[in-house]
């Protein structure tokens, strides 16, 4: 996974898409069983772990922030009621390691952020577009495609795939290369491919 391309002496900004990674690692960790001898399962603990180590590791930002998403609903969910309506409930296994996960980026010193009535990716894309105003060169990650309307020449996103260490870097040309259509495009190629995974059919 190649450091991204940034301008000598300016700042960066990572941001990552917390539950997204967390489930990512969850799911990628399940059959590994991680747990406490207390019975406290920490597989989505563990895999976001390794996952921020690599990318501050690789990437070495300046800045660095986490947003997370929150169980009250939307503003998506006020325009359109049956926004994720066909999402199984989240496991218990899962639920109880999001704490430890806080706990943890409090340790390290890392922001995180929620606000109610909007989702991980709204603030990441308010995030975004701030920073690059201010300056600085971004790096997203996520498993949500959405981000792709983000990508500029400042804003790269980089694509977790499968497992906790397979990811793929977008810029402007890796996103034309495989859509072929400029990220600016990508919000009309969406709305009509529909995501079922978010009950858009």
């Amino acid at each position: 996974m190649p450091k991204s391309e940034v301008t000598p002496n300016r700042p960066s900004l990572l941001l990552l898409d917390g539950h997204s990674l967390a489930y990512r690692a969850f799911y990628a960790l399940k059959d590994a069983n991680l747990m406490t001898t207390d019975g406290q399962h920490t597989e989505a603990v563990y895999g976001f772990t390794s996952m921020l180590t690599n990318i501050l590791r690789d990437e070495q930002p300046t800045h660095v922030a986490v947003a997370f998403d929150r169980s009250e609903p939307t503003f998506r969910h006020e325009e359109y009621s049956e926004y994720k309506a066909n999402r199984s409930e989240t496991p218990e296994d899962f639920r109880g390691q999001m704490q430890l996960i806080y706990e943890l980026l409090d340790t390290l010193r890392i922001p995180h952020l929620s606000k109610a009535g909007f989702e991980a990716d709204d603030l990441i894309a308010t995030l975004a577009t701030r920073a690059t105003a201010e300056g600085m060169d971004v790096l997203i990650v996520t498993g949500d495609r959405d981000a792709l309307q983000l990508v500029t020449d400042e804003v790269t996103v980089l694509m977790t795939r499968r497992g906790i260490s397979d990811m793929t870097r977008f810029t402007p040309a890796a996103v034309y290369d495989k859509y072929e259509l400029t990220p600016q495009q990508y919000p009309d190629f969406a709305a009509l491919r529909g995501d079922p995974s978010d009950n858009l059919l």
